[in-house]
């Protein structure tokens, strides 16, 4: 438990902004540094006082326009320019680095041909597409899930360029990519499924979240 006041025990915490009780996991925590700057706490692991917004960037560009830090630390509080963008690049960089940690565990697959043989196989828990992908090998990868799966088919997801799955993968011209099941991609799942929602301010399908759950 972070250090901090009664706020921040029990089950849920109170988004500064909306005054909605959330879980803290789809909360963002956030500190401040030594020069009263308001710092995300995306791990909930700083030291000090924290204050919790709802995970959505909507509700952040709130917090910021209605000056909600400043209430919340009771005092003055330093907030950066692009707040609700620092955190999108924060959650993204999480993703992208739990990604490399699951294909170093072997549970990623790369290329066409071999992403749509492994949905062949069964064992796929999810696909992601680069966001700079050609629409016709989306479509037909999602059509070889639902042909396989049915309902059930596994989550495709595009939070990333090709360039940026490249670097997390270190091979070159990623456009998808299969996630098999394992500890690294159920974890990779839930860091997606956050910045989604945090992007989307929706509630994703259930569909995800079991893919996450059985990952």
């Amino acid at each position: 438990m972070p250090a901090g006041d009664d706020e921040e025990r029990g089950p849920v915490r109170t988004c500064i902004v909306t005054r909605a009780e959330r879980p803290p996991e789809e909360m963002i925590r956030f500190v401040l540094a030594p020069d009263g700057t308001v710092t995300p706490d995306l791990k909930r692991r700083l030291p000090g006082r924290g204050v919790w917004v709802t995970a959505s960037a909507e509700v952040v560009a709130q917090a910021v326009k209605r000056r909600a830090f400043d209430r919340g630390f009771k005092g003055k509080a330093v907030v950066p320019d692009d707040l609700p963008g620092q955190i999108d690049r924060l959650l993204e960089a999480d993703c992208l680095q739990r990604l490399s940690l699951a294909n170093k565990a072997g549970l990623v697959t790369t290329g066409f041909a071999k992403v749509d043989a492994a949905i062949g196989e069964g064992g796929v828990t999810s696909v992601l597409h680069a966001t700079d992908g050609g629409q016709d090998g989306k479509r037909k990868i999602g059509q070889a899930l639902r042909r396989r799966f049915g309902d059930d088919a596994p989550p495709e997801m595009e939070c990333f360029a090709s360039a940026q799955l490249d670097l997390a993968l270190g091979r070159t011209n990623v456009i998808h990519a299969a996630l098999r099941a394992g500890p690294a991609s159920g974890a990779l799942l839930e860091s997606m499924k956050r910045l989604q929602v945090y992007r989307s301010a929706a509630t994703l399908p259930r569909r995800v979240e079991r893919a996450a759950e059985t990952g």
